[in-house]
Parts: C-alpha cells; sequence; structure tokens
C-alpha cells in the first residue's frame, strides 16, 4: 500500500476527524469575539489540512495549509489588528485621566475593541472615531457604536462616573 488511506480499512481514523469539520465550522459562525474567531478559522484550516492529507492528495492538503490556514488567518489577523480599535481624540489642554482610560477600556473590553487616544491633530481628525472631552464626555459619530456601548454594563459605570455618551456629527 502507498501510504495514502484506504477508506474501508482506515474508516475509524478519518470518520472523528471528519466530524470536527462540521464542528468547528457552526463553532466558528457561531462566535462572537473576534479573536476567538481568528483561532477556530485556524483549525477549520488545519482539520481540513490534515483530512486531504489521509486521503492521499498532498498537493490539496499543501495548497489548503499554505492559502487555506497560514495566509487567510494571517491576512485575518492584520485586518482585527487594524479595525478592532476606537481612535478618540482629547484636548490638548486637558489629557483624560488613567482612571478614565482604564473606565473606557473596561467599558470597551465586550466589544473587542482597543482604545487609542489621539491628541488632536487637524491631518488626523478624519481617523477618529469621536472625541473624549471633559467631565468626562464621549462624542461619536456613529449611531450604531452609541447603541452598543449603551447596552453595556461599563455605560452604566460610565454615567454613574458623572461620564455623557453623545452621537454628534464630528467635523
Amino acid at each position: 500500500m502507498s501510504g495514502t488511506v484506504s477508506l474501508a480499512g482506515e474508516l475509524d481514523l478519518l470518520l472523528p476527524i471528519t466530524a470536527l469539520l462540521p464542528l468547528t465550522a457552526v463553532l466558528l459562525v457561531s462566535q462572537s469575539n473576534p479573536y476567538q474567531t481568528l483561532v477556530l478559522r485556524g483549525v477549520l484550516g488545519s482539520v481540513s489540512t490534515l483530512i486531504y492529507a489521509l486521503l492521499g492528495a498532498p498537493d490539496v492538503a499543501i495548497t489548503e495549509a499554505l492559502v487555506g490556514t497560514l495566509l487567510s488567518t494571517t491576512l485575518y489577523a492584520v485586518a482585527l489588528r487594524s479595525s478592532m480599535t476606537l481612535r478618540l481624540s482629547f484636548p490638548a489642554a486637558e489629557p483624560p485621566s488613567e482612571a478614565c482610560q482604564q473606565q473606557l477600556r473596561d467599558w470597551l473590553e465586550p466589544l473587542s475593541l482597543r482604545l487609542r487616544l489621539l491628541p488632536p491633530d487637524p491631518e488626523q481628525a478624519s481617523t477618529c472615531h469621536g472625541r473624549l472631552g471633559p467631565g468626562p464626555r464621549l462624542e461619536l459619530a456613529n449611531p450604531r457604536l452609541v447603541e452598543r456601548l449603551q447596552a453595556l454594563e461599563g455605560f452604566r459605570r460610565w454615567q454613574q462616573g458623572g461620564g455623557e455618551l453623545l452621537l454628534r456629527e464630528l467635523p
């Protein structure tokens, strides 16, 4: 025999591994955390690679490993890293306190968002999602983001600390 798995003799090995595909796929699409989805995408590609190799298709297995697993997972990681950041500007005269920054980070954590504070810069104004002002006051231009933030427990803590969340048209 040449090293490939025959379906008749090795079904007991192939069946459990094949059952991992739909299980991993269901877990993948049901995740709300994008970083867990990233890991599951890598697992799905690895299981597919293993199945192709066991079935005697090394060329397809190598292609799946390189393109389906490594390349797509890497591109997804880069996209996540750049898109899962909430960029806020703040007034130069009043930078936010460490306590305010930590409260914002705790608030954003359930949405898997990272906080990036930018000093006021007219050239970067178009890349900011909002402004963090005195009071503390958070002004955002995205109504959907405002709704999602208001639904979190961190919003109640923000309000209890005297904070405001406003939907504003930003320049």
